[in-house]
């Protein structure tokens, strides 16, 4: 009660001109919505990190090379999705949260720069930047906040930081896949952590009401890095194009399926106004900064191995299809198609019937996809989502039953 109480009267100073220097950092809900330039310069070291995860799935395409560029491209989500929570609840105009952008952005790009090497001889650097990163955020808060609300959310993300980065330095002493096994272990503790709201010694859980300030910001973060991520489907596939193999018609119409891709995924994530027309409806307050960056994790992983499949085709669009090429192209739009889908059920009730139709297509359609050449299965592939495209616009027309769009029960 006491945390709850202290949080409401903190807030009620922090957005007054008379609130104290601690409580001025958090942001007042008058301020406009739009991210910083600082925020978008931020988001620019993560159009590297996609597309070196991309490269790297594409050139390790093994249950253990897989396994590993999962471990990376989570533990590169958790950064930003962190640092857009931090922004929304901070002003990022103030000194403090600016030094905390600016360092955290040095952080992402020494773990972009150890992608390729992270499980080898860079090990140190991926794992002592992502730490370093989280570490000196909180250390860097709860020096700079005094009132004890706002100090005390510091300190609950910095003690669990501190709990996930005992295995995550462990594993750069210890070989392969011990060292796997550590830093997956150690993302568990950082989602897990995050999902049952901190709960930490002497402090108790980030309360409700901290969640409950979703605004257009925060929604607009989410939809800027999905442009980013998705971007990886034209940047990864184009420089692919550009290093060999000339104009071809086979490589060309595989360049087109990825543009197209890129298009229908876009499409499709922005359907019905996208995440901002979700994130503040207001039904489920709390909802937004809780699950998107669960439910984006799975996009985001969608699009980095969407990309690595298109590299691998557009460098040989004929021939023999193997069966991890076709997961790729088909399995990472099914991705993202089924985080999308979680997105809006779980956080906004709605659950499109003529979507998981789509999903369960893409999977059933997958296996076949062995027996075509590499370009054809893009073709295929974008002809699905295609029609999913097509159904979202029939439902948005009313041409299509409303049963298809099914409101959840309110829970």
């Amino acid at each position: 009660m006491r945390d709850s109480a202290a949080f409401r009267a903190a807030m009620r100073d922090g957005w007054s001109m008379t609130g104290t220097d601690a409580t001025r950092l958090v942001r007042n809900p008058r301020t406009p919505k739009r991210a910083t330039l600082l925020e978008l310069l931020f988001d620019l070291v993560y159009v590297a990190a996609f597309a070196l995860l991309s490269i790297r799935l594409a050139h390790n395409l093994t249950w253990t090379g897989v396994g590993q560029t999962l471990v990376l491209v989570m533990a590169i989500w958790w950064t930003w999705s962190i640092t857009a929570l931090l922004t929304d609840y901070y002003d990022p105009e103030q000194a403090p949260i600016e030094a905390v952008l600016t360092t955290t952005m040095l952080g992402a790009a020494l773990m972009t720069i150890a992608i390729p090497s992270a499980f080898a001889e860079h090990a140190g650097v991926f794992a002592g930047a992502y730490v370093g990163i989280h570490l000196l955020r909180g250390i860097l808060l709860v020096s700079a906040l005094h009132d004890y609300v706002v100090q005390v959310r510091a300190a609950r993300f910095l003690f669990w930081f501190g709990v996930s980065g005992i295995p995550w330095i462990v594993g750069v002493f210890v070989g392969n896949p011990e060292r796997a096994a550590l830093w997956a272990g150690a993302l568990a503790i950082d989602f897990l952590s995050a999902a049952t709201r901190y709960p930490t010694p002497w402090h108790g859980r980030v309360p409700l009401e901290q969640y409950d300030k979703t605004s257009e910001h925060f929604a607009e973060r989410y939809q800027q890095v999905i442009i980013l991520a998705l971007g990886d489907l034209i940047l990864v596939p184009a420089l692919i194009f550009s290093r060999d193999g000339g104009f071809g018609v086979a490589r060309v119409v595989a360049l087109l399926a990825a543009f197209a891709t890129t298009l229908l995924l876009w499409q499709l994530y922005a359907y019905s106004g996208g995440v901002i027309s979700v994130l503040v409806s207001r039904r489920r307050p709390s909802r937004g900064p809780r699950l998107a960056p669960y439910t984006h994790s799975v996009m985001v992983a969608g699009v980095v191995a969407a990309a690595a499949g298109f590299e691998l085709v557009i460098a040989r669009p004929t021939g023999h299809m193997p069966a991890a090429w076709a997961c790729l192209v088909v399995g990472g739009p099914a991705l993202f198609l089924a985080g999308r889908t979680i997105f809006e059920y779980a956080y906004d009730g709605r659950l499109s019937k003529t979507r998981v139709g789509w999903l369960i297509v893409l999977i059933l359609v997958t296996p076949p996809m062995v027996l075509l050449p590499p370009v054809a299965v893009t073709v295929v592939g974008g002809a699905v989502l295609a029609g999913v495209a097509g159904t979202d616009q029939l439902r948005t027309s009313g041409k299509l039953p409303g049963w298809l769009d099914h409101p959840a029960p309110q829970r």
